[in-house]
């Protein structure tokens, strides 16, 4: 690294706004109150299934789980509740090549795979560029990393932007998603300083969690980004995506989640290409409601098939 860029990337901790925590956790909790009727929160919950990145990221994982779940993030319910496919399914590196099998070359919707040395993130460089070279060689159309967060808590801002900076070259076409595991970051000027250098290193997302630690994705953390995130597009016309993942388990939080983003960054980024949930298990509470609202009533839990 260069004197010039060591000493930009250093700056970047004296050039980040500090986060005010009362005013984020206030605004945060207001959208939560926000009352959405009929064929609004219709709309709104098919949207939230367009933005799931359906995900399956335990030991026990095999083809067939794989490709039993991109069958369920393909057509998530029954044909007459005209609910959109998922974004994507997001899988280990070792399951790429399954999923890209079952989906084929061409499908609509992305296969998603962690790299990095998911989910500490502890690997040597050279072991992380290789795994995400291997995952985009197999198929993957975008990358889930995880930032070093020790290194970021040691304050050597300059090596958590070269990984991400690396990590996208090898990416290639493939898109990048930066996992900050807000969770671990301990503060929300953290978690803000943290964003922009992910923006600034070439992310085209940032997404709160890993789903591995607690807390994952909160409101106050994910207002905290989509304030980063307006404020870069603001300086440089860039758009950046943004993903919560982790602890998101209802509609009714789903609906907040995409007000939040509606209010503080506009219709543009309601859209999959966009915004992402993190999604195991809110699919099923999310078609639930689809359901009720199409047919008039409650069908259970065990109506729709598991993810």
């Amino acid at each position: 690294m260069t004197p010039t860029r060591q000493s930009a990337i250093a700056n970047l901790h004296f050039s980040v706004p500090t986060v005010d925590t009362v005013m984020a956790e206030e605004r945060a909790a207001s959208f939560s109150k926000r009352s959405i009727k009929t064929s609004a929160k219709l709309a709104g919950l098919k949207m939230a299934v367009s933005m799931m990145d359906l995900t399956t990221l335990e030991g026990k994982d095999t083809p067939g789980k794989v490709a039993y779940l991109c069958r369920k993030a393909l057509q998530p319910a029954e044909p007459k509740y005209g609910v959109p496919s998922c974004a994507a399914v997001c899988v280990y590196p070792n399951m790429v090549k399954y999923a890209r099998k079952f989906l084929g070359e061409n499908s609509p919707m992305h296969v998603a795979s962690v790299a990095t040395g998911f989910p500490s993130g502890q690997y040597p460089l050279r072991t992380k560029l290789e795994e995400v070279r291997r995952a985009v060689g197999e198929g993957a159309d975008e990358i889930d990393m995880v930032i070093d967060r020790g290194a970021f808590l040691d304050g050597d801002y300059g090596k958590v932007f070269d990984e991400i900076a690396a990590t996208k070259e090898a990416c290639g076409a493939a898109h990048l998603k930066v996992i900050l595991e807000t969770g671990e970051l301990v503060t929300y000027d953290n978690v803000r300083l943290a964003s922009q250098i992910a923006m600034e290193a070439g992310g085209d997302f940032i997404k709160t969690s890993t789903g591995k630690v607690n807390p994952a994705a909160t409101m106050p953390v994910t207002l905290v980004m989509l304030e980063a995130i307006r404020d870069y597009f603001f300086a440089t016309g860039i758009r950046i995506g943004m993903k919560p993942a982790g602890g998101i388990r209802n509609s009714k939080m789903a609906l907040a989640y995409l007000v939040m983003v509606k209010e503080t960054l506009g219709d543009d980024w309601l859209t999959p290409d966009m915004f992402r949930f993190g999604a195991s298990t809110l699919v099923n509470d999310v078609l639930m409601q689809i359901a009720k609202q199409v047919d008039g009533n409650y069908q259970g839990s065990d109506y729709f098939s598991l993810p």
